[in-house]
């Protein structure tokens, strides 16, 4: 079992599809975004089929993306598993409509009972159906589609209300990665006067690539919706990553707080 960073790095090794992988059958994905250029680079250079696991350590249900069985949905992380139950709650606490934006939230045979010794965040850590069921709060922002495919466009607490829009950092950062002088990039909220708070880029270019921050900023701009415009790009050597891959946005936001 991979995390996506994993998959990126032995990707890029020079002599990667030089070697002979046709034994490998099936190879597995959880921990961290995962994202649909990278799963097709996977498909495409690595022989075998992907599966990606969605869900988190506290329980509450899973997803499953075949990903192989189901090329046209890898921007996906697939479908509930069988036997669990998620769906989409919207601010008040009511289920989205397909295509809806809202925090997903998982049932299922394994589910913690609570943090230890921490009421006040176990309740905040639940959300309960009408009937009564009781689901975790997953804190990731997602649309089911109409085949009961879940899209993660983020984190909740990683939104950004730039000027009263929610901007989903997830959006931004697909654009920039289309980009082919880009290896790795982050897309957080810094203070802004005029907005509250405004988007801005933490860019890994590829090796040896010489781009500057204002023809990105530019390139992803050309795209992007008025109300989502990047209003700067810095390039860094590497994104901070937790011991499973996750990026530490947190750090980046600090840093670039301290910088300004």
């Amino acid at each position: 079992m991979l995390v996506p960073v994993q998959y990126q790095r032995i990707l890029a090794v020079p002599d990667f599809d030089s070697f002979d992988l046709s034994a490998y059958q099936l190879k597995f994905c959880t921990s961290a975004p995962f994202s649909a250029e990278l799963k097709a680079e996977v498909l495409a250079r690595w022989p075998g089929g992907l599966v990606e696991y969605y869900g988190m350590t506290e329980g509450g249900g899973s997803c499953v993306l075949v990903a192989h069985e189901h090329p046209d949905k890898l921007h996906t992380v697939g479908k509930a598993m069988p036997g669990h139950d998620i769906r989409v709650i919207d601010p008040e606490g009511r289920e989205c409509a397909p295509g809806e934006i809202g925090e997903v939230v998982g049932r299922s045979g394994a589910m913690m009972t609570g943090y230890h010794g921490q009421p006040e965040k176990t309740r905040e850590a639940e959300w309960h159906a009408p009937d009564g069921a009781r689901f975790i709060r997953t804190g990731d922002l997602a649309a089911k589609d109409a085949d009961g495919f879940f899209t993660i466009v983020g984190r909740a607490k990683d939104m950004i209300i730039s000027g009263g829009m929610n901007i989903y950092p997830a959006d931004l950062e697909a654009i920039l990665r289309a980009h082919e002088a880009v290896a790795d990039v982050a897309v957080i909220g810094v203070p802004s006067v005029d907005w509250g708070e405004t988007p801005v880029a933490c860019v890994v270019l590829e090796a040896g690539v010489d781009v500057t921050p204002d023809a990105l900023r530019a390139f992803a701009n050309q795209q992007l919706g008025k109300m989502q415009r990047i209003s700067a790009v810095r390039l860094v050597d590497e994104l901070p990553r937790s011991a499973i891959g996750k990026v530490l946005k947190r750090e980046l936001q600090d840093a670039w707080t301290k910088v300004g």
